[in-house]
């Protein structure tokens, strides 16, 4: 009798063991936990991955902090309302792509931002204006420049996108598409706002690029993550104060100021637009995330601060996960940030 309750306390006492191996203790599981001093890692596994997810931006670069509070609040207030109608439109279901165009839209017509209506000057008194948008899902994608005559520029780049067999259109070529896409064309003068005069009367004064004034690093932009985990982006642009020569920035060229990929992320880039070119911004991101594995923060973080100069600029990113990146080397970013957790915010500096 006593060696049977022997034998059976030896063989509990095995069960023990192999119980308390399969839960890990002294084992190596195929998933290991999360390391609790990586306050990274911690918030990433328990953090879900959102429904949908966006981001926007309205230009980054020398923004003072003497802006008067009435200006902050009507940059604040108008943030908000591009947000909430990004927010709401993917709560909603839309797709990704419509939804960055409807953002965009939104943001042109706001003449507060240098895209569309706010439009700044070229060195001889024009508004000459670009923009892109990407689809993640097929890698299709649109993009127009020197356009002087359309009111919301980047549904002409939808345009070229669905409806012509190419990618980049430029001036009077892109206008002439316009008119067969039946989109609202606009005088000139349309796009005048008096601040964009005074800060292009400075900067010829003085000679360069209006720095001092925020000019220089205009732009709005749109990235969404959809319901259908589908990601796109939208980016459109007035361009550089002061600027001449046809010169064309980021914005439009596909890979620098303007991707989105499903498997990667969306990024859409506002700075100084021959720097992001160079350095290919928006698709290194993508880049470092599916070569080397990196998140969207440490391919965000390492492209902004790493490739580019201290106030060359910033990007907004949406990533395949949901996760939502704003970052900049600038002194600000007119920015907002939401997801279907609650997320909500805007902000304009650190």
């Amino acid at each position: 009798m006593s060696r049977l309750s022997n034998l059976q306390w030896i063989q509990m006492a095995m069960v023990v063991c192999l119980v308390a191996l399969s839960l890990g203790c002294g084992g190596t599981g195929a998933e290991e936990s999360p390391d609790p001093s990586d306050p990274a890692s911690e918030a990433a596994a328990k953090a879900p991955r959102p429904e949908f997810a966006l981001a926007i931006h309205g230009g980054a670069g020398v923004i003072s902090k003497d802006m008067e509070p009435e200006k902050i609040a009507e940059y604040e207030a108008a943030l908000e309302r591009a947000l909430a109608h990004g927010r709401d439109r993917l709560a909603e279901g839309a797709a990704a792509l419509d939804v960055v165009e409807e953002v965009v839209v939104l943001l042109e017509d706001d003449p507060l931002f240098n895209a569309g209506k706010g439009a700044v000057f070229t060195h001889d008194g024009r508004n000459e204006l670009d923009a892109a948008i990407m689809d993640g899902r097929d890698l299709s994608c649109g993009a127009v420049a020197r356009v002087t005559t359309i009111k919301n520029p980047i549904r002409l780049a939808r345009g070229v996108m669905e409806q012509s067999k190419h990618v980049f259109m430029v001036g009077d070529g892109a206008e002439a598409f316009a008119d067969g896409l039946g989109l609202e064309r606009v005088e000139s003068d349309y796009y005048f706002t008096q601040r964009r005069y005074d800060s292009l009367q400075k900067a010829i004064e003085k000679e360069k690029q209006a720095e001092e004034h925020g000019d220089q690093h205009g732009t709005v932009g749109c990235v969404a993550m959809d319901k259908d985990g589908n990601l796109a982006a939208a980016t459109s642009t007035g361009g550089m104060t002061n600027k001449r020569f046809g010169r064309i920035g980021d914005v439009p060229v596909i890979g620098a100021g303007t991707y989105a990929n499903n498997e990667t992320v969306a990024v859409s880039c506002t700075g100084r637009g021959e720097e992001f070119i160079r350095h290919n911004v928006a698709h290194s991101v993508s880049a470092m995330m599916e070569h080397k594995g990196s998140s969207l923060q440490e391919a965000a973080k390492a492209v902004i601060h790493g490739k580019l100069a201290k106030d060359d600029g910033g990007l907004i990113a949406v990533g395949a996960d949901g996760s939502i990146a704003l970052v900049f080397n600038s002194s600000g970013m007119f920015r907002g940030a939401a997801d279907s957790s609650g997320r909500f915010e805007v902000a304009i500096w650190e």
